[in-house]
């Protein structure tokens, strides 16, 4: 059963399109990937969910967010506050930013535990749910500011002030940014963990395909603004259609490899109400055709459980194989 319904998403800054026709569905328990470079709209997707985006300057176009069977879209500041927090939570980027550098880190838990369980705001609640994320000596790290604390550790409280309202899905915008390898291999283990003991969802943000490798079940690769690719997570892995799909999957650093030079792709992502006209991949893609630049391509189930944005997704891609 789908707990998160995204359905044909427009979506506006001052007038320029930042989301284009945006769709994907997440089930119950079900971890998800969402997958691009920056730039290409995915944390505005994921802040679409809750309408954390403040509207003015954004203002949703087109489409529906069905979120638990409820349409986002159409709920009064009211409903909109049950559902923030209380059904989806967030962990963003840069835990240092999110908490607030002069209250104690269990002042902050508490702080979310009251707005949404006045009856479980207690010490003794903080402290379990500091423990639940794996942080050593809960007690004492409730007196501690955020400046105590580690990088891994800021992001282990802040996993736990998104746990403490038992969310139904929660959205993960690049956990791991800033943090070395060691901790951010903790860091997913930790959350396939809670994943397994509270059964929520999990919408994954990332730029890097080998961080979604072990955790997704499946996932959509999003490219300056629109969906290009949707499929399996083994089989997108295994088999990338969209050129840039596959573009991403050759930039992977793989083991077992002699030394050389990673695969890269030319040029940058362009700026939303600066997209080139038909295919927006067109003028950095190795396969482009003459007549890509001109029109623009659907997003075409072209094989079971597989969308792609490109009629020449089976054309070979020479930069990438």
């Amino acid at each position: 059963m789908s707990l998160l319904e995204i359905e044909h998403l427009s979506l506006e800054f001052s007038g320029a399109r930042v989301l284009d026709d945006v769709s994907l569905a997440l089930d119950e328990g079900e971890t998800f990937g969402l997958v691009g470079e920056s730039g290409c709209g995915k944390t505005a997707t994921a802040l679409s969910i809750a309408r954390l985006l403040p509207s003015p300057p954004a203002r949703y176009a087109g489409g529906e967010i069905r979120l638990d069977g409820r349409d986002v879209l159409r709920m009064s500041s009211a409903e909109l506050r049950t559902v923030r927090g209380g059904v989806v939570s967030y962990i963003f980027q840069e835990p240092a930013v999110s908490l607030n550098p002069v209250l104690r880190i269990g002042k902050q838990i508490r702080e979310a535990l009251n707005l949404h369980r006045p009856g479980h705001a207690g010490a003794e609640d903080a402290v379990r749910l500091l423990k639940q994320v794996r942080i050593p000596a809960p007690e004492s790290r409730l007196r501690d500011y955020p400046f105590q604390l580690s990088g891994g550790m800021q992001q282990r409280v802040m996993i736990a002030m998104a746990l403490a309202t038992r969310p139904k899905l929660l959205v993960a915008d690049e956990p791991t940014t800033a943090l070395d390898v060691t901790i951010q291999a903790q860091i997913l283990d930790l959350l396939q963990d809670l994943q397994r003991q509270l059964g929520m969802s999990i919408l994954l943000i990332t730029h890097n395909l080998g961080l979604v490798s072990g955790l997704a079940r499946r996932i959509a690769v999003m490219y300056a603004g629109q969906i290009v690719e949707s499929a399996p997570a083994a089989e997108l892995l295994r088999r990338p259609l969209h050129p840039y799909t596959r573009a991403l999957v050759a930039s992977v650093p793989k083991l077992g490899r002699q030394a050389q030079r990673l695969a890269s792709i030319p040029g940058t992502v362009p700026r939303p109400g600066d997209f080139p006209p038909g295919c927006r991949f067109a003028p950095r893609c190795p396969a482009a055709q003459p007549n890509c630049a001109r029109t623009v391509p659907a997003l075409v189930e072209v094989e079971s459980k597989r969308w792609v944005r490109c009629p020449y997704w089976s054309k070979p891609n020479r930069a990438t194989e």
